[in-house]
């Protein structure tokens, strides 16, 4: 049989019977493509069951330097000989880390190599799999090194799958880390799982390296790979293998921006303005007349089922718990007496239920006044009167907490108010979204004076006065951020912005009276000393709005947009007193 299949491997290679097919490596920010990995199958009836075993078996063989070497020039002409050529779509090439290191390679790996093909060094990607042992790490990093100075860039393959990955990783600053599948497999019903990619993910944001995860085939891992922060995935639920280069379906792509502006929309807000629609999920629901017994055969074949809701027509009519229907069920008759029945019967019609747009805050807290039978049984969301999804208690805990943890890191600590990274998302997502919307600066003028003059203290009390005004002003759905100091951002997408800073601005400036001195107010200044230590009279603290008015779409990035943005800034600083500059 040995022999066989050695022939088989000649036949393969010296016959070219290798097709390549290349899956999109998606990102889950925006289900924009960055590229795609040339995967290699055999074209030939063979006894050779996978690309896997080929590989084995060629390494056995001593074949190994024919085989990726058939396997890299025919994704080299299946990619780069297509119409998307110098569209700068990325191509993803598995390397053997020691085939890589071989002299051969590097030989014949130049740039006027891939100039035959019409490719880029910086668009081509080694895949270096964890699988392969390397011989020489010093003298591979070396190798690696040589080629990143050429613009080829890095990324470590199949990282969990057991084998030198954390060291590989710290030795090579690759620019990707390629999570095997097998770590992401049932990720959202694995805690442990989730720790582990959720660390890996705050290492990639540290260091600049992304996380790519493979084998993505469920909408339930999508949503928690979202969740965690992972830049990108690929997999059969994005997209299989194709021997063209596919893009995802819009209904894929729509799903991942959607669960992105749910994602924005929960972090950087406080718990009592986000919604219990921005954490819920949809459940599987149970008509009313179907028997028992069907009921308790879906909760059996899926043992993290934590029971149904019983939906007619859209309306929810009750709930059956999962220890609930068991406890029915339970007893030397309960499941023959019970097994026939419709769920209506059994379903528990005394249930929580709060609509989609509860705050996450209000829902805690009632789910907490509930009688203790019933302290853990999920809880129902409604749209309209209609079933909507269901959150667990366990789910809401965990997530009221994450997200207290993760805007304690974004926040302002003095006006608790969402900062910079915040602002800088939700204005980008603004910009993305296509829809018009404004961007609103506010920044005191003369309060270096006013701090210098009456201390820090009172010149906190300024801050939170400004932080006060454009919170209780602020209309519902609308944003505000505090950028640091005295400098404040709103953005808004209602087209009220006009009303909104006169608001501000009004009673900004009857409340700023209370903290200044009788005889201050009275002269209109106050007397301090100027950065050369001069003695200089100062007008009283005032407010200098700057806004963008974005309808037509202007900007495609953010960068621009605040570039504008310091333009009118100037042009509002220049005014005397309270003022307000809006460019449209």
């Amino acid at each position: 049989m040995e022999n066989e299949l050695k022939e088989q491997l000649s036949k393969i290679i010296d016959g070219k019977y290798i097709r390549t097919v290349f899956q999109p490596v998606v990102s889950l920010r925006d289900g924009s493509v960055l590229g795609y990995e040339a995967l290699s199958r055999m074209t030939c009836e063979t006894a050779i069951q996978n690309p896997e075993q080929l590989f084995q078996l060629a390494s056995e063989s001593d074949r190994l330097w024919d085989l990726e070497l058939l396997c890299r020039t025919t994704a080299l002409q299946a990619a780069f000989q297509k119409d998307s050529v110098g569209t700068g779509i990325k191509l993803f090439l598995n390397v053997n880390p020691n085939i890589m290191h071989d002299e051969k390679f590097q030989r014949g790996f130049t740039r006027e190599y891939l100039q035959r093909y019409g490719a880029l060094p910086e668009n081509v990607i080694f895949e270096i799999t964890e699988r392969n042992a390397v011989e020489n790490m010093a003298e591979f990093c070396g190798t690696v090194e040589h080629y990143k100075n050429q613009n080829y860039h890095i990324a470590i393959d199949d990282v969990g799958s057991g084998f030198s990955g954390l060291n590989m990783i710290s030795d090579l600053h690759p620019h990707f880390i390629k999570l095997d599948m097998n770590l992401i497999r049932n990720i959202d019903k694995d805690a442990m799982r989730i720790a582990l990619v959720k660390s890996l993910a705050d290492f990639s944001k540290t260091t600049n390296v992304a996380l790519i995860a493979e084998g993505v085939e469920t909408r339930e891992e999508l949503m928690t790979l979202i969740e965690i922060g992972v830049q990108y995935a690929q997999g059969y639920f994005l997209r299989r293998p194709n021997p063209e280069f596919s893009d995802i379906d819009e209904r894929t792509r729509g799903l991942i921006v959607e669960l992105n502006r749910r994602r924005n929309q929960v972090y950087g807000n406080q718990v009592d303005n986000i919604y219990i629609a921005n954490i819920c999920t949809s459940t599987e629901t149970l008509p009313p007349d179907m028997k028992v017994v069907k009921a308790f055969e879906k909760l059996k074949q899926n043992p993290d089922s934590f029971g149904f809701c019983v939906v007619k027509d859209g309306a929810v009519l009750g709930i059956i718990t999962k220890a609930n229907l068991v406890l029915q069920l339970s007893g030397q008759y309960g499941f023959s007496l019970n097994q026939k029945k419709p769920v209506s019967v059994l379903m528990d019609p005394n249930f929580m239920s709060v609509d989609y747009q509860t705050p996450i805050s209000a829902v805690s807290n009632l789910a907490m006044q509930r009688q203790m039978d019933k302290l853990y049984d999920f809880i129902v969301v409604t749209k309209h009167d209609k079933y909507f999804g269901t959150v667990t208690i366990k789910d809401l805990l965990q997530r009221t907490t994450e997200i207290e943890v993760m805007n304690a890191k974004f926040q302002n600590p003095l006006t608790g108010l969402p900062g910079n990274v915040v602002i800088e998302q939700k204005i980008s997502h603004c910009i993305a979204s296509m829809q018009p919307y404004s961007v609103l600066y506010f920044d005191m003028d003369n309060f270096k004076a006013y701090n210098d003059a009456y201390g820090f203290e009172k010149g906190d009390c300024i801050i939170k006065l400004l932080a006060s005004c454009m919170t209780s002003h602020l209309p519902k759905g609308q944003f505000v951020g505090h950028v640091g100091g005295d400098d404040f951002v709103a953005v808004l997408t209602n087209g009220e912005e006009e009303k909104y800073c006169d608001e501000v601005i009004s009673e900004f400036a009857c409340g700023a009276v209370q903290y200044y001195k009788e005889e201050d107010v009275q002269r209109g200044y106050i007397v301090s000393k100027n950065r050369h230590g001069d003695v200089e009279r100062f007008p009283m603290v005032s407010l200098s709005v700057a806004g963008i008015c974005d309808r037509d779409h202007r900007f495609s990035c953010l960068d621009k947009l605040m570039e504008e943005l310091a333009e009118v800034k100037t042009q509002s600083k220049m005014q005397k007193g309270n003022s307000c500059c809006l460019r449209r």
